[in-house]
C-alpha cells in the first residue's frame, strides 16, 4: 500500500509541475509560503500558502519533523485523483495542513480560525499546543485561537481525517467518495471583546400584504464595564433603509429585536429573487466595534394535499435537478467561481429547484440560490447505513442542529430533509430495522420543527416515515432501473394519491458521451425486464435498462424528453428533480464506462453538456435557443433516403436546412414526442453533409444552430483497424484520438471495447485521472472513438494506444 501510494503522490506532483493548477490536487511551488499579516476588526481569507503532508501520524511533533511537505491552496483534498484511477480503493487516512499567521495580538482581543468545511475529522494545533476538534463533514465551524497566540510569527496546524468512522454520517456505503481534506475555504476573523457571535432571522408572517421579522442577535458575552447598544437596520432589494431601530444591551448575551411590519414587501420567488438586507451594528459607547449583514427573503413555501407545491401563494411546478459537490480535477475541493457557475448553469437551463445531495454544501451554493432563484432541499448526510448507537446519535443530532443554525436565514431553502435511503446498507447489525429506523426518524423531525417551524421536513425512499414528514418522495425510476419510461404518468399518478404530499426526487438514468444510436429502447422498455417502476434493491437478480443497455445518449434524451412532457402537463403535480446535473465520483461503480463514474449527469463532470441537458432547456429556458441533436453524433449509417433528425428549441417554429436546401417549418406542438414534433426526414447524401436550424418567434429568426453528418450510405463494414490521429489543442497540448475504421476507411459506430492509452517512455503527461472523455484511460469507446489529452515533455514521446484485443497501435508526439 506505500508503494501505491508513493505512485499517487508522484503523479499528483507531476501534474503540478508541468503546471496544472486547476487540476492537480497539489501545486508546488519553489519559493516557502508567506505568513499572513492581519489587523483588528478584519475578516481575511488564508486560502494560500499552506503546506501539505500525506502522512497519518496522529503526532503533531513527528508531523512537523517530516520533510516532504507540498505547498497548497486551499479548498484542497488528497482525493482528487486516486479516487477515480484504475487502483481499487482511494486513500482513508488523515493528513496535516500547515501556515505561519503574523498576529499583532494589540489589534484585536479575539482571533477566531473559521473553517466552511474539512472532511471529516478536524484536530487544530496552535503554536504546538492542541486547540480543539470538530468532528463531521460539509459544515463549517471555528476555535477561538486568542489565548495560543504570541506576537509576531505563530504556525497553524490542522490534521484532517476521513478515515473509516460508521459513527458517522453518510454511511461508507454511501454511492459517492467520502473525499478528504479542508474541502472549503478557511478565515482568520480579529474581533474586539465582545462581538456577534450569532444572528437570527425568522419570519413569522408573511403575505403579500404585509411581513413580520424578528431578530434575535447572540453575543459572545457582555461586559458590566461597557455601554453596549445594538443598532439593526433593514435594507430592501434596491438598498433602502426602510427600517431602523437601536436599543441598549442590557447585560444578556441574546437581544431580540421584532421589526414594524414591512407593508407589501417584494417577495421572493423563483421569477424574482427579491432580497433584503438586516445590517446589525454593535456599538460600544456609540462607536462601531462589529457588524454583521445578513440576506433574507419574504416568501412562503406550501405543499397543499393532492394539489402540489405552492410559493406565495401561487401554484409553481417544481423543475428540478441534484447537486453533487464535486468537479473533474477538482474532486470535492471546488472553488467558489465553480459553485457558482454550477448553479448558473442549472438556472439558464430553466430550472427552479435544486435538492442539494446528499449533505450541506459550500456557503457560496446558498449565496448563489438566494440571488438567482433557486429554491432549494438542503439534506442532512443521513445516507444509507440505518440506524447506530449512542455515539452515531449524538455525532448525527449535532449535525443536524450545526446544519440548521448555519443555513436557515437563507430563503431559498423550503425543505430540511432528514436523509435519503436511510434504512438501506445498514452498518449497525438490524440498524435498517423499521422499529430502530422510524421512532429516530420521529425524533429528528420534531427537532427540527422545535428548532425552525417555518419550514417543511421531507424524506426520501423510506416509505415506512412518510407521513413523519410534510413532504415525501417515494422512489420511481422509470425506464431505468425498471419498467419503462412510458409508465411515468401512471406512477407519478399513483403516488399522488398515496401520498398527500408528493413530489418527486431522482429519475433519470446514465449515458456515455458520444455513444448514439438509431433506434433507441423505446417508451415500452425492454422485453421481459421488471415491470415495476421502483428501484429493485438488488439490481443483478432483474432485468433493466441500466444494467442491460449500452447507456447511450440517445435513449436518455427520448426518456428525460418523455418525463418533461408528463410532468410539464400533469395537474396537481408538484414537480420533480431529475439525478443528476453533473457527473460524479462513487467507490460503488468500477465497470461504469467511465470506471468509477456516477454517469447520470446532464453535463459531464468537467461541466459540458450532454445532449440531455438541451432537451431540459426546449421545456424551460427563457432565452431562445435551438439544438440539434447531437454535436457528438457526427457519424451515421443508414438508408439512401435518410434518417430522422430531432431538433430541440424553445422557439415557437424551427426550420431545417441540409447541404443549403430547406426540409420545411415546423411548429413546436408539446403534445408531440420526440422534441415537441421538430423532427424531419433528413435524406443524407453519402459523404460529408450541412446541417443548419433556424428557430423562429413572432416571425424572427431568435436562435441557430449547425452540425456536420458523415453519411454512409448502407452500414460500415467489419472493424479493421484503429486510426490514430493528434490535435493540437488552444492550451498548447495535444489531443490523441483513437478510431475504429473498418477496411473502407469508415468509421466503425458500434465499435466499444475500452481504450488504453500510455506514454511509453515515460515522457509527457496523459491525463487521465479525471473522469470525462478526452481525460481518462480505460475508458470505453463510444460510436467507434477514444481519446485522451497529452501535455509533451522535451523528448519526443511514443504514445501507445491498446484494447483487449488490440495488441498496440503507435503514434509518435514530438516535444513543444
Amino acid at each position: 500500500m506505500k508503494f501505491t501510494r508513493f505512485i499517487r503522490l508522484k503523479a499528483a506532483q507531476t501534474a503540478a509541475a508541468i503546471g496544472l493548477a486547476l487540476f492537480s490536487a497539489i501545486t508546488i511551488h519553489t519559493q516557502a509560503a508567506q505568513p499572513l499579516h492581519t489587523s483588528a476588526g478584519q475578516q481575511l481569507l488564508i486560502n494560500h500558502d499552506w503546506q501539505y503532508l500525506e502522512n497519518n501520524t496522529e503526532n503533531a511533533k513527528l508531523a512537523l519533523k517530516q520533510t516532504d511537505w507540498q505547498v497548497v491552496d486551499l479548498p484542497h483534498s488528497w482525493n482528487v485523483h486516486d479516487s477515480i484511477d484504475a487502483i481499487p480503493g482511494y486513500r482513508r487516512s488523515a493528513s496535516w495542513y500547515k501556515r505561519n499567521l503574523v498576529v499583532n495580538q494589540e489589534q484585536a482581543a479575539n482571533t477566531i480560525i473559521y473553517f466552511e468545511g474539512a472532511n471529516f475529522e478536524t484536530d487544530l494545533y496552535v503554536n504546538g499546543q492542541h486547540v480543539g476538534q470538530h468532528v463531521g463533514g460539509y459544515l463549517g465551524f471555528e476555535f477561538n485561537i486568542s489565548k495560543y497566540l504570541t506576537d509576531g510569527d505563530n504556525q497553524l496546524l490542522v490534521r484532517v481525517s476521513n478515515a473509516y468512522n460508521p459513527n458517522l454520517i453518510p454511511s461508507q456505503k454511501a454511492d459517492f467518495f467520502l473525499h478528504g481534506g479542508i474541502t472549503r475555504d478557511v478565515w482568520i476573523k480579529h474581533l474586539p471583546t465582545t462581538y456577534i457571535d450569532d444572528v437570527q432571522i425568522d419570519i413569522p408572517q408573511v403575505s403579500k400584504a404585509s411581513a413580520t421579522t424578528q431578530v434575535k442577535i447572540e453575543l459572545n458575552q457582555v461586559s458590566q464595564r461597557q455601554a453596549l447598544q445594538v443598532q439593526l437596520k433593514l435594507l430592501d432589494p434596491n438598498k433602502q433603509i426602510v427600517q431602523q431601530q437601536t436599543v441598549q444591551v442590557k447585560q444578556k448575551q441574546l437581544v431580540e429585536i421584532a421589526l414594524a411590519p414591512v407593508i407589501e414587501p417584494m417577495l421572493w420567488s423563483p421569477d424574482a429573487p427579491n432580497l433584503y438586507q438586516v445590517q446589525v451594528d454593535l456599538l460600544d459607547e456609540g462607536k462601531r466595534v462589529h457588524s454583521q449583514t445578513e440576506v433574507i427573503g419574504y416568501r412562503w413555501f406550501e405543499m397543499r394535499p393532492h394539489q402540489g407545491f405552492f410559493v406565495n401563494g401561487e401554484p409553481v411546478l417544481i423543475r428540478g435537478t441534484h447537486r453533487h459537490e464535486e468537479h473533474s480535477g477538482f474532486g470535492a475541493a471546488l472553488p467558489n467561481e465553480q459553485h457558482r457557475k454550477d448553479m448558473q448553469m442549472i438556472k439558464e437551463m430553466g430550472a427552479n429547484f435544486v435538492r442539494l445531495a446528499h449533505y450541506p454544501q459550500d456557503p457560496e451554493v446558498y449565496k448563489a440560490a438566494n440571488e438567482l432563484g433557486l429554491i432549494l432541499w438542503d439534506e442532512l448526510p443521513w445516507c444509507r447505513g440505518g440506524k447506530g448507537g449512542v455515539e452515531w446519535e449524538q455525532n448525527t443530532e449535532r449535525l443536524l442542529r450545526q446544519q440548521i443554525k448555519q443555513n436557515r436565514n437563507h430563503p431559498s431553502i423550503a425543505f430540511w430533509s432528514l436523509g435519503n435511503e436511510i434504512y438501506w446498507e445498514e452498518d449497525f447489525p438490524g440498524g435498517g430495522r423499521e422499529e430502530i429506523v422510524l421512532p429516530y426518524l420521529t425524533k429528528l423531525n420534531q427537532l427540527v420543527k422545535a428548532l425552525d417551524p417555518t419550514r417543511m421536513t421531507t424524506i426520501r425512499k423510506y416509505y415506512p416515515g412518510a407521513h413523519v414528514v410534510d413532504a415525501f418522495s417515494p422512489s420511481i425510476w422509470a425506464g431505468w432501473y425498471g419498467g419503462a419510461y412510458g409508465q411515468y404518468e401512471v406512477a407519478i399518478k399513483d403516488s399522488m394519491k398515496k401520498y398527500p404530499a408528493f413530489l418527486h426526487m431522482e429519475y433519470g438514468g446514465s449515458s456515455h458521451v458520444g455513444r448514439h444510436v438509431e433506434n433507441p429502447i423505446s417508451k415500452d422498455g425492454i422485453l421481459d425486464a421488471q415491470v415495476s417502476v421502483e428501484e429493485a434493491m438488488n439490481q443483478a437478480v432483474v432485468k433493466s435498462v441500466a444494467k442491460d443497455s449500452d447507456w447511450n445518449e440517445s435513449y436518455m434524451v427520448d426518456l428525460f424528453d418523455w418525463h418533461l412532457k408528463v410532468s410539464e402537463s400533469t395537474a396537481g403535480f408538484a414537480g420533480n428533480a431529475q439525478w443528476a446535473f453533473k457527473d460524479f465520483g462513487t467507490p460503488l461503480r468500477p465497470l461504469n464506462p467511465i470506471p468509477y463514474m456516477n454517469q447520470k449527469g446532464l453535463v459531464d463532470a468537467s461541466g459540458k453538456p450532454k445532449d440531455a441537458y438541451y432537451v431540459f432547456k426546449s421545456y424551460w429556458a427563457k432565452e431562445p435557443f435551438c439544438y440539434i441533436e447531437s454535436k457528438t453524433w457526427t457519424h451515421r449509417n443508414g438508408p439512401k433516403e435518410g434518417r430522422p433528425v430531432s431538433v430541440y428549441c424553445n422557439t415557437e417554429s424551427a426550420e431545417l436546412w441540409l447541404n443549403g436546401e430547406s426540409l420545411g417549418k415546423i411548429t413546436k406542438d408539446p403534445t408531440k414526442f420526440p422534441a415537441g414534433g421538430l423532427v424531419w426526414q433528413t435524406p443524407f447524401k453519402s459523404g460529408i453533409n450541412k446541417l443548419e436550424v433556424k428557430g423562429y418567434s413572432k416571425g424572427k429568426t431568435v436562435a441557430k444552430d449547425e452540425l456536420q453528418v458523415t453519411y454512409v450510405v448502407g452500414k460500415h463494414g467489419k472493424y479493421d483497424h484503429i486510426k490514430l490521429t493528434q490535435t493540437k489543442l488552444e492550451n498548447g497540448n495535444v489531443l490523441i484520438t483513437a478510431e475504429a475504421r473498418d477496411a473502407d476507411g469508415n468509421r466503425v459506430i458500434d465499435y466499444s471495447e475500452k481504450a488504453h492509452f500510455s506514454s511509453m517512455e515515460g515522457n509527457g503527461y496523459l491525463y487521465e485521472n479525471y473522469g470525462v472523455p478526452g481525460r481518462t484511460n480505460g475508458i470505453q469507446m463510444a460510436n467507434g472513438v477514444a481519446s485522451i489529452e497529452f501535455k509533451p515533455g522535451d523528448k519526443p514521446a511514443t504514445i501507445e494506444f491498446r484494447t483487449q484485443n488490440i495488441k498496440g497501435v503507435y503514434t509518435v508526439v514530438q516535444p513543444l
